[in-house]
């Protein structure tokens, strides 16, 4: 339904697995993290994207891939000297491939609090169904 691809998430699970845990130390996470929810009638996207204004973020679909793009700047003032960042700053990027039970042209998308929703309704042939079972039919055999 729905997949994505970090590669800087990857790079971590193929460095941990070449050189195992202990070699490598450092936790990989994405710039823009994400929780994905399956409801009855749509999938809900949602990333966090704390201290990012509103206007920097776009969301655009082009044949079957999710795009999504943020920016977050932060400046230090004159006379302030920045000793450790540990706050992800820059542009980033996350890009997810759509199944074909997505109706990508109903996609919506709201950004409040510092978490931007992104709903993916789905299509009615996604939606779950009851399925009649049949059975051979058996004859009464007369005695």
């Amino acid at each position: 339904m729905l997949t994505s691809f970090d590669p800087f998430v990857e790079f971590d699970r193929l460095a941990r697995r070449t050189f195992g845990a202990g070699h490598w130390t450092a936790t990989v996470r994405p710039a823009m993290p994400m929780d994905v929810i399956r409801g009855k009638d749509e999938v809900q996207l949602r990333f966090d994207l704390p201290g990012v204004d509103a206007d920097s973020i776009d969301v655009t679909v082009d044949r079957g891939v999710l795009t999504v793009s943020a920016k977050r700047t932060e400046e230090t003032s004159e006379g302030e000297k920045l000793i450790t960042r540990e706050r992800v700053t820059g542009s980033f990027t996350r890009r997810l491939s759509l199944g074909d039970t997505l109706d990508s042209d109903k996609i919506e998308a709201a950004f409040a609090e510092g978490v931007l929703t992104v709903r993916l309704p789905l299509l009615a042939a996604a939606q779950p169904r009851k399925v009649e079972i049949s059975t051979d039919s058996k004859k009464e055999i007369a005695a």
